[in-house]
């Protein structure tokens, strides 16, 4: 029987049970802490199976268990050998294979000549904002790790989507260039009006 790939938050669980035994509910204020939930979907349900899939496979099993005051009873998990091991393939995979990844904005980006330039435009330059807000918070948290003195090797997946989307910040303004310059031509088929243009004509002929 083929043992069960670990997801990316499979990953992130047995990442946080390298350092020490938890509860589930350490591992989530953790992930918050650390900015996990940048690079995974991170749900209490979603975090709550995991960890019962991964002692189903055999890879957590249960250490302890702990009481707060009149707080529930808290189940804390630990990393087996068999984890451990399955933690160090994957690792391995993900960091030295290259995957087929799917970003949805290759997609918006293949139908910029079916919305036409007005429309696409507009849609860049709400995604330009977007970017440049998120740039400026990404180099906030960037700023204030490196003041905590916190060693960079501990976040180089923050600092790899940083730059990510920095980089996407500058392509898509470089996009938005060529489309209101007109450098980007758009053949075989006639100029389109966008939605937003058609109301902005009814209110004026209102």
């Amino acid at each position: 029987m083929a043992a069960a790939k670990l997801t990316p938050l499979g990953m992130a669980v047995l990442e946080l049970l390298h350092e020490r035994p938890m509860h589930p509910y350490e591992m989530a204020q953790l992930m918050r802490e650390r900015y996990v939930d940048a690079r995974v979907k991170l749900r209490a349900g979603s975090l709550y199976h995991t960890v019962e899939r991964l002692q189903g496979t055999g890879y957590v099993e249960v250490v302890d268990t702990r009481r707060d005051g009149r707080r529930p009873e808290r189940t804390v998990y630990g990393m087996t050998a068999a984890g451990r091991d399955a933690f160090e393939q994957r690792g391995r995979e993900l960091l030295g294979d290259l995957e087929q990844e799917y970003p949805a904005y290759l997609s918006g980006l293949a139908v910029v000549d079916e919305l036409g330039p007005d429309i696409a435009i507009s849609e860049l330059e709400h995604r330009v904002m977007r970017l440049r807000a998120a740039v400026a918070s990404d180099q906030a948290v960037v700023d204030g790790l490196r003041a905590d003195g916190t060693p960079e090797v501990y976040w180089l997946d923050w600092r790899f989507a940083a730059a990510r989307r920095a980089f996407e910040l500058t392509w898509t303004e470089q996009l938005l260039d060529e489309l209101r310059a007109g450098r980007l031509r758009f053949p075989d088929c006639k100029p389109k009006l966008s939605l937003i243009a058609k109301e902005d004509n009814e209110r004026a002929t209102n």
